[in-house]
């Protein structure tokens, strides 16, 4: 089956911990099932498509209610088969 591979970096803009809320994400991010790798800056996420957007979606909508000002940068790479 087709795997999509998502590069996401959060940006939270209005906060003086952001390592805190980065953590947040995280444990929200392990709700889903998807493979998840953590690096400095961003984490990718590896799973089926469906998963793999509806975290993003998700995700996007639980900020939006819980964060003020981010940014919220999602990079696709073409997808492993």
């Amino acid at each position: 089956t087709m795997h999509t591979i998502a590069q996401l970096t959060y940006i939270p803009l209005a906060t003086h911990n952001p390592t805190e809320l980065v953590q947040d994400l995280l444990e929200h991010l392990a709700q889903y099932e998807v493979k998840i790798e953590v690096g400095y800056l961003s984490s990718t996420v590896i799973g089926e498509p469906e998963e793999v957007f509806k975290l993003i979606k998700e995700t996007y909508e639980m900020m939006s209610v819980e964060q003020e000002r981010f940014r919220f940068h999602i990079e696709l790479l073409s997808p492993e088969k």
